[in-house]
């Protein structure tokens, strides 16, 4: 005792006329845009605990710090 076509289509009938075409075209585009950020967000590289580019990156700041608090 499954779903059918016909219950599926009525069903989507249904979805339509209570939320309307723009409501769902709206809600599929930010679905859209999330899983695009999603993607940009898996692609991007973290930074290595011990990439010497960190390392040395984090020692420039805190010299530039001290020259600040120094002068």
């Amino acid at each position: 005792m499954g779903l059918s076509a016909t219950h599926l289509l009525l069903l989507l009938v249904v979805v339509v006329l209570l939320f309307g075409r723009n409501k769902i075209s709206d809600l599929m585009g930010d679905v859209a845009k999330g899983i695009k950020s999603f993607k940009k967000g898996l692609s991007e590289e973290d930074p290595i605990p011990g990439d010497p580019k960190v390392i040395d990156n984090a020692a420039r700041d805190a010299a530039e710090r001290d020259k600040t608090k120094a002068g």
